[in-house]
């Protein structure tokens, strides 16, 4: 059902950033569910060979049901992007023609039940995108000392009313589900906008559990390395602190002389996009080339 629900964010926009060309080696580094992949793979055959790489196995399991009928074309490799360099290695390439990465979480993560990203959900507290690591949003919410878990939900959250959520966790540990931690922090009375009181938090501890601004950090240096002269790397990013790593790291590289900005600024969902796909309401894509 994933599988067929799933609609890739910014299609017709990647696919114009990152300019496939029939017979290049392009990487996907956070597969999915294969929407992009797919496409791309379309533009690139014959000769082209599409290396997908996601740290959840059920993401990828359901990535080669969809993309099985390309053959060899398609690498599915689960690992981690931070690691994008050596996995291209590893499948026997130096080089290649572009890279993609979708940073949002996946439809899969989000709306299955036992997986614990959503504060709709009655699971148990998780959110690992990669089942076999250890540490779960569990261990971050009742483990971690007030001061630290305050300190993760004001940055990576940029939650103003951390220290009263973080004192409300602590006087209510343990706290064992997703609903349970939503509805405590929704007590509180604290309003965001018109998003759920609960959202910043969740994105928080969702951030720390997988260390993903770190590992984003280290992609985009280890993408930029292996990229050929003319390559695309396109980015789609969903918050502030995602997007930051990734206009800082183009425009780092771009005054080194390494990379050219393609998009001087992100390019956003359309009109029509956001009617079909509202989960597309923040996405954000930057694209920049290889000198």
């Amino acid at each position: 059902m994933a599988a067929i629900t799933h609609v890739p964010v910014l299609l017709n926009e990647v696919i114009e950033g990152l300019d496939p060309k029939r017979g290049g080696i392009y990487v996907d580094g956070t597969v999915g569910l294969g929407g992009h992949a797919e496409a791309v793979l379309s533009r690139i055959l014959p000769g082209g060979i599409l290396i997908g790489i996601d740290k959840d196995g059920e993401a990828l399991s359901i990535a080669r049901d969809r993309l099985g009928g390309y053959g060899k074309a398609a690498y599915l490799i689960k690992g981690d992007f931070y690691r994008m360099a050596e996995i291209v290695r590893n499948t026997g390439f130096a080089e290649v023609d572009g890279i993609l990465l979708d940073l949002g979480v996946s439809s899969l993560q989000l709306f299955s039940e036992d997986r614990g990203f959503s504060f709709r959900s009655s699971a148990p507290l998780d959110m690992r995108m990669d089942k076999a690591q250890d540490l779960t949003a569990w261990d971050v919410v009742n483990k971690y000392p007030e001061g630290r878990l305050e300190e993760i939900i004001r940055a990576y959250g940029e939650e103003r009313y951390a220290r009263r959520i973080v004192r409300a966790v602590v006087r209510n540990r343990p706290i064992d589900t997703c609903l349970q931690l939503s509805a405590l922090i929704d007590g509180l009375g604290i309003r965001s906008g018109r998003i759920h009181p609960a959202t910043r938090t969740f994105q928080a501890l969702r951030i720390e559990v997988n260390m993903e601004l770190d590992n984003l950090s280290s992609c985009m240096s280890e993408g930029v390395g292996i990229l050929k002269k003319g390559g695309r790397f396109c980015v789609i990013s969903y918050h502030s602190l995602e997007d930051r790593v990734v206009k800082n790291s183009f425009r780092d590289t771009a005054k080194q002389g390494i990379m050219k900005l393609i998009t001087k600024k992100p390019l956003r969902p359309t009109r029509e996009e956001l009617g079909i796909n509202p989960s597309s309401r923040s996405a954000r894509l930057r694209v920049a080339e290889r000198m």
